[in-house]
């Protein structure tokens, strides 16, 4: 059901069953923009601006939900999902969430911790003992393994959920060089590469995005002594009625699933990130980058943070691992995390998110302690404590900026919001 179709031809009562329609099987309910403190009229506009962006050729299309207080005020689906078929997007697409799976691996960890299976501060050889003897380059910026010398201190759970552990980025001239990571190699192989090679720098001295939610998948099958998608099912997605998310689109769920492009000679065209696409099953099962989900699933997930660990009944995780989702673990020694834009403002939490320490540094408006993140082929979620909001945006478009179309959508989220926390 189009719901923007919805709101030019019937009343705002009709919209809200139409909503629900959408979304009572997620176990969120659904109120008026108006009844949560919210203008309707903005929230139009920002649907108006998403239009834009796909008439400018900006995206193909667009999936887009806001909830307060536990209720979906806003949800839309616009554009294409297929351009070169004239599909248009469906409302429950499928999208390659890419960094948007780590945090969904951290609170698996976080899961694990809680049930007393490892203390934060544990070295991970003690789990992988193929990184007891892992070397540091000597120069950061070289991709020669062979240019090392001795490690200074032990790689931590912690260092891996903060990015702090030495390791780097899976694109790193370094990984590249070596092989590191492969969609067509398993997850005991990715770690045995990741291990085999040097780190960039010592443990818990600077942080480093990269490989880190990966290597923490293979420690969620040791401690639980489950497979790693295994575990992700039977302990969040179930519990979660997170039923499209997925590491790989069957036949069945692959018409759902949405095709990537990248702007191109001033057009969009059809782009393939991926040598084993998401419609072959992978070898590589990767917590880092490696699901596939809905905007849908994705304001369940946030909304089981907001609500303290529990969602629909079903307690997920314990407040103490909650508060650990929502602080900011990052040392003083490691500040800033950046030198550019958000992230000379943001800390990092063991729930594996980014926080907002400072709102200021960020180039649209957040809340202090909001956590969030992206994907790099056009995603991005907040979960708001202060305001009480969980907002979700999904596109495929790579590079995922699209000229700017999250952000503006954010800024007009923020312009409607009548009633402040």
């Amino acid at each position: 059901m189009n719901i923007r179709l919805l709101k030019t031809l019937f009343c705002p009562a009709l919209i809200v069953i139409a909503l629900n329609q959408t979304v009572s099987a997620q176990g969120l309910g659904v109120a008026s923009p108006q009844s949560m403190g919210l203008s309707a009229s903005i929230l139009d506009s920002a649907t108006s601006r998403l239009q834009r962006h796909i008439d400018d050729g900006d995206i193909p299309g667009v999936v887009a939900a806001v909830a307060r207080d536990g209720k979906i005020v806003y949800f839309e689906s616009l554009g294409l999902m297929d351009l070169e078929q004239g599909k248009a997007m469906m409302e429950n697409a499928l999208f390659r969430t890419y960094s948007m799976t780590r945090q969904i691996t951290s609170v698996a960890v976080l899961k694990l911790w809680q049930e007393g299976k490892f203390q934060f501060d544990d070295p991970i050889e003690m789990y992988l003992p193929q990184f007891a003897d892992q070397q540091v380059l000597i120069d950061s910026s070289s991709s020669d393994a062979s240019q090392a010398r001795e490690r200074v201190g032990d790689i931590t759970i912690a260092h891996l959920l903060t990015h702090t552990s030495g390791l780097g980025g899976r694109g790193s001239g370094l990984y590249r060089a070596n092989n590191v990571r492969d969609r067509n190699i398993t997850l005991d192989e990715m770690v045995d590469n990741a291990a085999r090679v040097p780190l960039f720098q010592d443990p818990g001295t600077q942080f480093r995005y990269g490989i880190h939610a990966t290597i923490l998948g293979k420690l969620v099958e040791v401690w639980s002594g489950q497979a790693f998608e295994d575990y992700l099912q039977q302990e969040l997605f179930e519990p979660l009625g997170m039923s499209s998310t997925m590491f790989w689109a069957d036949p069945r769920n692959a018409p759902r699933l949405a095709k990537v492009y990248r702007p191109t000679d001033g057009r969009l065209r059809p782009y393939a990130i991926e040598s084993v696409p998401f419609t072959t099953e992978p070898r590589l099962i990767e917590g880092g980058v490696g699901l596939l989900s809905s905007v849908m699933d994705y304001m369940q997930f946030g909304q089981m943070l907001l609500n303290r660990g529990s969602y629909n009944g079903n307690e997920v995780l314990q407040q103490e691992a909650v508060d650990l989702a929502f602080e900011n673990a990052i040392p003083d020694e490691v500040f800033p995390i950046g030198t550019r834009g958000h992230w000379t403002g943001s800390g990092w939490t063991l729930g594996g998110f980014n926080i907002v320490m400072d709102p200021a540094a960020y180039n649209h408006p957040v809340s202090a302690d909001t956590i969030w993140w992206d994907g790099s082929a056009g995603t991005r979620y907040w979960i708001d404590p202060q305001q009480n909001m969980v907002i979700v945006i999904m596109a495929q478009v790579s590079p995922s900026g699209g000229n700017g179309f999250r952000e503006n959508f954010k800024r007009l989220v923020d312009a409607a919001i009548s009633e402040r926390r």
